[in-house]
Order: C-alpha cells, then structure tokens, then sequence
C-alpha cells in the first residue's frame, strides 16, 4: 500500500464494469463488443477458477446456472473428504445456484474470440448464501464490521515466480532465461536490469490487466532468482480478492506467451525464498470516513492497538486458512526471510505485523504471514476475523519490537495438521467463519495431507533408501 490516502474501490476502465449495474446494463456492454461467450466462473476453496462456458444468448435466456455442490469438497488433487460427523457432503451432489455479480464483468483479453468472465456467487436451492463459498465467508466477515459501523479498506502485494517451463514433477524448478539468454543466479531486490530481463512479459501483464479493469500500483523484483511482486491499489477487501483472483489468471496466461510458468506456490525451490501475499489493512467510519486507526490528533487509537492485539491472538488460529497447503510451512523454514512470530513493530520487516510509516489518515497493518499460495478471499477475510476480534473484545497488544525478530520463537504452526487442530478448535473461529465452513475446510485440508503423505520424497529415497 504506496498511496497516503485510501482510495475509492470503483474504477470504470473501458473493458469492466464496476459499481452495481443492472442486467440491462450488462447486455448492452457485451453487445457494444460483440461478445460471443461468457465465461461463468466462481473460486473454489482453493481459489481455483471453476464453472461454465456458454454462448451469451443462452445466458441471458436460460435458467439459473447451476453447478453441483461438490465444487466446494474438492481437493487440490480433485479428490473428495470422506465424510465424517462434522463434514457433511452430500452424497447425491445436488446442483447450487449461481447468480451473477455484474460489477465484476470484464474482457477475458488472452481468448481469441470476443470473450467476457464474470463471478458469480453460490446459493442454495432455499435461495440462502452457501457457507463454504469462499466469497459469501469474505462477505460475512464484511457484515461483522458493517455491522458496527465500519468499513475495512485492504491492499493485497501479490509475490511470484515466473521459471521454466516444467512438465515432469520429479524435477526441481529452475530460473527462466530472461532477454539476455541467460537464467538469474543471485538474488537482485529491487533490480531494474532484472526486471527488464523480462519486459516483453511484463509489458503483457499491464496490457492484459488495462484490458480488464485491474490496477496495478507498482511492480518490482523480489529477493528470488525470477521472483516478481505485484502491488495493488487499496479499496473494499471483495474486489480487491475479485483482482487478486483474476490477476493471477492473468499472470500465468501472459507467462504462457513467453512459454514461462508463472507461479504461486508458496515454497517453489528449495534455494530460493517463499512467496507472500501481505495484506496492508485499515479500518474508517463508514459515515465520516475517516481511519479508525487515528485520533482527531493523529494519534494512535484503542481501535489499532486492539487490532493488532486480535492478530497477535488469533493468527496462530487462522495459520490453516493463510498458509493451506503442506507447501506452504517450508516457507516458514529456519533462516528464512518469511516471519514466523505474531510481533509487531514499526517499519520492522523481520516481524509478522509490520506498522508502515504513514501519515495519520493513512495507518495501516501489514500482515506479512498468508502465503501467495492461499485464497485471496479466505486469506483476506482470516485476517480481518482477527483485527475484528480483537476491537471488539479491547484486546491490548504487547510492545512494539525494533530489533531482529528472525530467529525468535515461533508462535505459528509448523505443519498443517497442527495448524489445522488450533484451527477447529477455536471457538472464536467457529462463531465468526460457520461451523459448516470449518468442518469442510478441515475435512478438505486433512485429504489433501493424507495425499501427500502417500508419496514418496526425494529426500526419503536419499537418505533413507541404504542408510536405514
């Protein structure tokens, strides 16, 4: 988050529509632009684009698109939970209805033919919002604080690796070479030649983005061989999830031009950093708006002190949500620039809650914890739980750190099981997410670790094959 103000979530770029348009709205734009095809899409738990294609005639004259709920149990793997007392799939897999949001309706630029993609929201067949569509959990995070009075202003900073194309999974992955033909080595922060090794690309990605309405604020090369971070201006937490979603659509179609991979994996290479999604968060008077976070004379307020102190509690509880995947916890490994500690401290890069420096208006909590790997709309909606608890329970932080807090001790879960137990064992987490939401998502988590425990590692085959 660069910008000293926050800034107003409604953008009117050429090819997206924003605000709240009408279906009528909607047909005349698609019309203007000869649109043949929509693309039907909603996020899974995983943050995977799922849905349907269909002709825009059809859209508009068929019923109500539905999907069968099973999109919601699956696994990366495409595998499903079994069920057990908590979880409760339904074992006909009845259809969910899918309703358009019309403010998200934008080009699909990367198609061929004049192709438009729009979000829709789940519902079931009683017309109530699925609780374990990751949009309608980000949406009830919302309401707990529109509820009181305030409105969450976020600003995701998506990081990535672009590398060489890899189609066998038994080998590690390796660097791109860029426009001078060879591949990073070092590490570059901050590099101006290492980012203009890939242009070309990166000249896609800003057209492509231009195309659909989404902002990027700035772009700049990360610690990693090839590890790129992208900025995004700060407004209403859903559509900056909607953006983050679409952007890394967006990212791996433009690498694909450039016959790259681009990806979010939290822990991609073993020599080489993890991969973050900070979120910088405040909070304004949704009648005044003006920051909660600051008092009439730019001093910090009860409001910020608490929410940082609901992130220091409860982030250990929502590590689950914010780091999903096995992967994710080697992006926590000793010696690692990632923070693996719940404090905070001013401009301190080297705890999990960092206090940027800013104007008053403009104070802000950057959670430096969630892995690019997790789902923008539960990462983002996990993080504000937090900052919410703590308000409304007038939690006090502890003091602010200056020094290094690398090596101090951990306070997140090490692994996924462990993380997942503090997960559904909090009653905090069940009030706020549902305990629909939390016994599915325990359900899919601990499939996914059963998956990975079935294979065998490189490492286990190194070490362990003759030496035990």
């Amino acid at each position: 988050m660069t910008s000293e103000t926050p800034a107003s979530d409604s953008t009117n770029p050429v090819d997206s529509l924003r605000g709240v348009p009408s279906e009528e709205v909607a047909k005349d734009w698609l019309n203007a632009r000869n649109i043949q095809d929509i693309e039907c899409i909603v996020p899974d738990i995983a943050g995977v684009a799922r849905g349907k294609m269909m002709p825009t005639g059809k859209f508009f004259s068929g019923p109500v698109m539905t999907m069968p709920a099973s999109i919601f149990a699956q696994t990366i793997s495409g595998d499903y939970p079994e069920d057990d007392d908590r979880f409760q799939h339904n074992p006909i897999d009845g259809d969910l209805y899918f309703r358009p949001d019309y403010s998200t309706l934008t080009t699909v630029p990367w198609e061929s033919d004049p192709t438009a993609q729009l979000i829709h929201d789940a519902y079931t067949r009683d017309g109530e919002p699925l609780e374990t569509a990751p949009r309608n959990v980000l949406k009830r995070i919302l309401k707990l604080y529109e509820d009181k009075g305030w409105q969450p202003v976020v600003a995701p900073e998506i990081e990535f690796y672009l590398v060489r194309p890899n189609t066998d999974p038994d080998y590690p992955l390796e660097p791109p070479r860029g426009r001078s033909g060879r591949p990073e080595v070092g590490r570059q922060s901050y590099s101006i030649s290492a980012l203009n090794e890939f242009d070309d690309l990166i000249d896609d990605i800003y057209d492509l983005s231009e195309q659909q309405g989404l902002e990027i604020d700035t772009m700049i090369h990360e610690e990693g061989a090839a590890q790129m971070e992208i900025n995004l201006r700060h407004g209403n937490p859903l559509v900056l999830a909607d953006q983050v979603f679409m952007f890394k659509r967006t990212i791996r179609e433009a690498a694909l031009r450039h016959e790259m991979y681009a990806t979010f994996m939290s822990k991609p290479m073993s020599n080489q950093p993890g991969s973050a999604m900070h979120i910088h968060q405040s909070v304004v008077d949704k009648d005044t708006g003006k920051n909660i976070f600051s008092g009439e004379n730019g001093e910090e307020t009860p409001e910020f002190l608490a929410f940082i102190a609901g992130h220091q509690r409860f982030l250990p509880h929502v590590t689950a949500v914010m780091a999903p995947f096995v992967n994710s916890y080697r992006r926590f490994s000793k010696a690692s620039t990632s923070p693996v500690n719940v404090y905070w401290g001013y401009d301190n890069r080297t705890v999990g809650l960092r206090v940027p420096y800013s104007n008053a208006q403009a104070r802000r909590l950057e959670n430096r914890i969630p892995g690019s790997d997790a789902n923008p709309y539960l990462a983002i909606a996990s993080s504000l739980a937090c900052g919410y608890l703590g308000m409304v329970r007038g939690l006090k932080p502890d003091g602010p750190k200056a020094d290094d807090c690398s090596e101090r001790a951990r306070s997140l879960p090490r692994g996924l099981p462990e993380a997942l137990g503090k997960f559904e064992r909090s009653d905090e987490m069940v009030e706020v997410f549902g305990e629909r939401f939390v016994a599915t998502y325990r359900a899919i988590k601990y499939e996914e670790f059963e998956t990975f425990m079935s294979v065998i590692s490189p490492w286990e085959r190194e070490y362990l094959l003759l030496n035990v």
